[in-house]
């Protein structure tokens, strides 16, 4: 799963660096207006579902049964199941890109009309999605079965360690909204080659309504990218603070809200399409509403840190990130909630910004700082922390280079998915463009990093993070190639 992931983060930043590279000055030089907007597509796609959510579900997969005491997942062969169906997937989307015109340039969002005019790569995509879909629902039953069957004793629900809870609460999650998904794109696939009519107008359909079934996916799903990051943020800002987490249950408590809340709030990706003012009350109240739970988060991630024997460690150091850029992510995400305002934001660079700024330092972070803190356990060995601490400021730096000017370009009004721009644009784009080249090709540093370490080099030692002694359930670091068998203790 991680490496998997790893190399379709890189595969996915690559199509990133094709849009970013036709940014660079207004104009078109360098692909043709449907090559850049398959490549909006694909980057999506590939960066949701085949970067970051099967490297939070290799994550679990390593993690949880350690946390919770289990000697494995409890369902292998499903596990080998749910992973296999993804390069088979990924094999799919990417021949979509060899077909005749081309992957589907409708976004990845596949909104109706515009999805349905295009070539034969659609049912291809159809499917892949399907495939997807299918192997996050097995994943999560895994998770669950796991999780619930197989703690150790003693160890109860409010017991375990937030990474394990975050990724409970998500799994549920994911075998929600996937069908809500599969539905909707047959419904899209029956349109094209079937005579329905579910969202063609001319039939009595309505195009808005797959606006409505996919975004009830849609919002959802970017919590089941982020929960698993506020997992490992809980676990490693302890770690480094030398301090239990502050205020442990109002945490899982506050996912769960999270979670719950992440349901009905799906028509604010829809203020524009012409709903009832009652309908956007709604939506607008709800969508600020998730603010509070998410705050309760930040604060006690700061509580935790207060009068703590801090030291600044990689994984620290992408941990303190994911809290200081996610919260900018969610200040501008209260920004685009009020409907009023966000009748000048939709569809501009703003939301662009506001979405990278949750799922770039958010997501993709955690994960670095997850890699980066496990990966002494998993080699027993430890990987080089200088060149961790300038893939981190690398990494930092250009991230706000490359999303930070986005806001203001799109408050003055540049949409999104457009290979052209006014001339008025040009400085913004130049700065964000060099911003993602430089993000871009500090991951390459990444990739060594993990590798160099996975080699060999200097041995781990029991006690890794020194003086880390954070409530958190472990197993002794092991030698190279030692297999779990010690039993799990409770520091």
């Amino acid at each position: 799963y991680l490496v998997f992931s790893l190399t379709m983060f890189l595969f996915g930043g690559s199509m990133a660096l094709v849009i970013r590279a036709e940014l660079f000055q207004p104009g078109l030089q360098l692909v043709d207006p449907g090559f850049f907007n398959q490549m909006t597509t694909m980057h999506a796609l590939i960066m949701v579902f085949g970067a970051i959510m099967p490297a939070f579900v290799g994550l679990a997969n390593w993690m949880v049964p350690l946390m919770i005491g289990a000697p494995d997942m409890a369902l292998p062969r499903l596990n080998n199941w749910s992973f296999w169906i993804l390069p088979m997937a990924f094999t799919l989307l990417g021949m979509t890109l060899l077909f005749p015109g081309g992957a589907p340039a409708a976004g990845w969002t596949m909104y109706p009309p515009r999805v349905l005019q295009t070539g034969d790569a659609f049912p291809f995509r159809v499917f892949a999605g399907h495939l997807m879909g299918r192997a996050s629902v097995l994943g999560a039953i895994n998770i669950i079965v796991t999780i619930m069957n197989m703690r150790a004793p003693g160890m109860g629900l409010l017991k375990m360690p937030l990474f394990v809870w975050t990724w409970l609460i998500t799994a549920y999650l994911l075998i929600l909204v996937m069908p809500v998904l599969a539905g909707a794109v047959t419904m899209l696939l029956t349109d094209k080659y079937f005579g329905t009519s579910f969202f063609l107008a001319a039939g009595g359909g309505d195009p808005v309504m797959f606006q409505h079934i996919f975004w009830f996916f849609g919002h959802p799903e970017v919590y089941i990218m982020i929960l698993p990051a506020f997992g490992v943020v809980s676990q490693i800002i302890p770690t480094f603070s030398r301090k239990p987490l502050f205020g442990y249950d109002s945490m899982v408590y506050a996912t769960a809200s999270i979670a719950f809340l992440s349901f009905i709030v799906w028509a604010h990706h829809m203020f524009t399409v012409g709903m009832p003012l009652a309908g956007q009350l709604f939506f607008m109240f709800s969508t600020m509403l998730i603010a509070v739970p998410t705050g309760v988060k930040v604060f006690n991630w700061v509580a935790t840190m207060w009068k703590g024997a801090m030291t600044f460690e990689t994984p620290m150091l992408f941990a303190l990130a994911f809290v200081f850029l996610f919260t900018i992510g969610g200040f501008s995400g209260l920004m685009l909630a009020i409907a009023p305002a966000d009748m000048q934001y939709h569809d501009t660079y703003f939301v662009v910004a506001h979405f990278h700024y949750v799922l770039v330092p958010g997501a993709a972070f955690a994960i670095m700082a997850a890699v980066y803190y496990w990966l002494p356990k998993w080699t027993g060995y430890m990987y080089n922390e200088t060149l961790g601490k300038l893939h981190f400021w690398l990494s930092a730096i250009s991230v706000n280079v490359t999303f930070f000017p986005q806001h203001f370009v799109g408050l003055a009004g540049m949409p999104r998915r457009i290979p052209d721009y006014a001339t008025q644009f040009a400085d913004f784009n130049a700065i964000s463009s060099v911003g993602a080249f430089v993000f871009g090709f500090s991951q390459l540093l990444f990739a060594y990093i993990i590798w160099s370490c996975a080699r060999g080099g200097q041995q781990a030692t029991d006690q890794v993070w020194e003086g880390a002694d954070g409530l958190e359930w472990t197993v002794p670091s092991p030698a190279p190639h030692h297999t779990f068998d010690t039993p799990p203790v409770i520091k």
